[in-house]
Parts: structure tokens; sequence; C-alpha cells
């Protein structure tokens, strides 16, 4: 393939996203709409060793003072203080009630699990499941439910604002949001029912508690590490309405502490996303090339005076500008873009070879079951 040709292919893998995003944008909403404040409405959080957060999320959770909100947390064989932090605030809030997870089954990941035994115990007739790193804004909750209930969905989900310390973080985290908004066409998702057309984020999933029911719940997705996504897609399966909301103004997520968590976060998720043996190939075309072959030409183009190429380079930053600019990217993060494309997909596949060698994903203590 000639340099002409290369570039004619990088400006139209960039151009996809671009093109993606900027039909995606108006859907891209917030919930609306009046609250329902007779309703109660159950907040489920899963906590393993999670001293550090849990008090946080707790408080964030109660702070609108609701007294139709109820708070569950599963203390998931916790080796430090998770379940000690939660009983203080029970004392003084009987919203508050602290769980104690059973012996995880074979087959079971952790989250999902703890997840199911929450569900169990919930009395709401929605619920909110929230990892203990996400903080909700004041009556966050609520909105949810009134959105559920105002949409006809049985499950909502977005990503919640990300914020990011170290530079691993900048660069790959907002990334999440790039790959919602600038591949799932979001009004075909809304018009299709189909589960290849399911989003949604682990971090905050709202769902009504007859769908989840008739969907067979987490529990008809206990192996799945990226439950979430697992859950939107069964509802689907099952005839159940999911959709995606704009949740930055909702809550704040610091989802990962530095490069080694960045890693091994991102890994972890990689057999049930972009590092299954089906996606990573086209993945690394539509990213690779699209997002950073476009800066090789750049560079090309720069040292032999080639304004074409020039052009083409820039069209890698057109997407990622028109996704950074709606959902608050850092200027920097922006223009480091390329960079993190790239360090995400080779964490893609750093954990696709390992795991064909039988490496299998560990964390919080556990390791996931042989496939």
């Amino acid at each position: 393939m000639n340099l002409s040709n290369l570039g004619i292919l990088a400006a139209a893998l960039a151009l996809l996203p671009f093109l993606v995003a900027v039909a995606n944008l108006p859907f891209y909403r917030r919930p609306r709409g009046p609250v329902d404040r007779a309703a109660l409405v159950s907040v489920l959080i899963p906590a393993r060793n999670e001293a550090a957060n849990i008090a946080a999320a707790v408080q964030a959770a109660l702070a609108t003072g609701d007294p139709r909100l109820e708070v569950l947390v599963l203390d998931d064989h916790s080796e430090d203080d998770t379940a000690a932090r939660v009983r203080a605030i029970a004392a003084y809030d009987d919203r508050v009630r602290l769980l104690q997870a059973g012996p995880l089954p074979p087959g079971w990941t952790g989250k999902a699990h703890a997840c199911w035994q929450l569900a169990a115990a919930a009395r709401g007739d929605s619920w909110v499941f929230v990892d203990a790193d996400v903080r909700l804004a004041p009556g966050a909750a609520r909105r949810l439910h009134e959105h559920l209930r105002a949409s006809g969905l049985e499950l909502a989900s977005g990503v919640p604002r990300q914020i990011c310390g170290t530079l691993a973080e900048r660069l790959v985290v907002p990334l999440i949001d790039f790959m919602l908004l600038g591949y799932l066409p979001l009004a075909a998702a809304r018009l299709s029912g189909h589960p290849a057309f399911a989003a949604a984020c682990g971090q905050l999933v709202a769902v009504r508690a007859a769908g989840y029911r008739a969907a067979g719940g987490h529990a008809a997705v206990r192996a799945a590490w990226h439950d979430g996504l697992a859950l939107a897609r069964r509802f689907r399966a099952c005839g159940l309405a999911t959709g995606i909301v704009d949740a930055r103004p909702l809550a704040d997520c610091r989802m990962y502490r530095g490069c080694a968590e960045v890693w091994q976060g991102f890994a972890k998720n990689a057999h049930e996303g972009l590092g299954t043996a089906g996606a990573i190939l086209p993945w690394t075309l539509l990213l690779g090339g699209g997002q950073v072959l476009p800066v090789l030409l750049l560079a090309s183009g720069v040292t032999t005076a080639n304004p074409a190429l020039v052009a083409v380079g820039a069209c890698a930053w057109l997407a990622r500008l028109t996704i950074g600019l709606r959902c608050g990217h850092q200027a920097l993060d922006m223009a480091l873009h390329p960079f993190g494309v790239a360090l995400l997909l080779t964490i893609q596949w750093w954990a696709f070879l390992r795991r064909r060698a039988g490496w299998r994903p560990r964390w919080k203590g556990r390791t996931q079951d042989a496939d």
C-alpha cells in the first residue's frame, strides 16, 4: 500500500468516530423530569477491602437526607476495616444496612455474586448499583429512578465524571467516553433492542426491580467481570429496554490510582471487550489505524512538507476534541490522545496474549476461573 492510499485509509478510520460522535451528542442527555418522592430507592454497594473508600461512598449516597432511600453495603470478606466503617454510619442512620457475603460459589466472579446478594436484600422499587469508589451527587439515585420510570427503560447506566490523578490514568481512563460516544450509534441503540447495541458502565447501573428479576439478574451473568455490560446485554436479550445517560452530573469516580492499577484494571476486562479473539484485530485496525497511524503520517508530512499528510494527521484529534469538550476532558489529555490509544491497545494485546498462554485476570485478591 503506497503512502497516498495509507493516508486515505487513516483519514477514513479517523473520521468514523468523529461522525458517530457528532450524531451521538444530541442523544447523550442527562436524566430530567419531575422527581417521584414516594417510591423507595435502593443504593447497592459491593465492597471488598474498601476501607479507604466506603465511608465517603455511603455518606455521598445519604447526602440528600431522603427518607425514602436505603443504602445497602455488602462486605465481601474484607480483610480491612470496611465493615467497621459502615457500622459506624449505620449506628446513627437507620437507612444504612450492612450485609455479610456468603462463600463465593464456583463459576461466579466476586462482584457479580456480591451484587446478586445485595439485590436479594433490596426493598426498593428501583436499585442503583454503584462501586465503592463512586460518589453520587445529591439526589442522583432518585433522579435515576425517575428516569427509568419516565423513559420506560428497565436499565439505565452512564459513565460518571472520571477523576484522574497520574499520567497513566489521564491517558487511558477518559477513553471510556471516547469509545462510548465514538463507536456506539446511540440513535440505533434506542431504535433497536438487539444486545449488540447494549452499553453500560459497571460503576453506575440503575435497574427497575421487576426488570432485574425478569432478566435473571446477576445470576444470569455470574461469570462476567464486565458485569454492567453483560447485564445490559442480558436485559436486551430478554426483551427489556436499556439506555445510556450522561452521568457526569450524577456521580464522580476515581477508577484507578496509578499505572499499575490502570494496567491491571483494563487487562481484567479485556477478554470481555476489545481483547477477545474476535475483537482484538478489528479494534486494532479501528483504533490503531484511525487514532495512532494519522499521527505517524503527520510526523512524516511535516518532515516532507506534505500538506495532505499533515491534514490526515490532524484527523486523529477531531473525534477526541468533539467528545472531550463535551465530557470535560483536560486539554493535555486530549493532546496526548494518540499515546493513550497506543497504551490502551498495548494493554489489550498483553492481556490477550497472556490469556492465550493460560493467564487468568486477578482482582481484589481473586483469580477468575478458567473459561
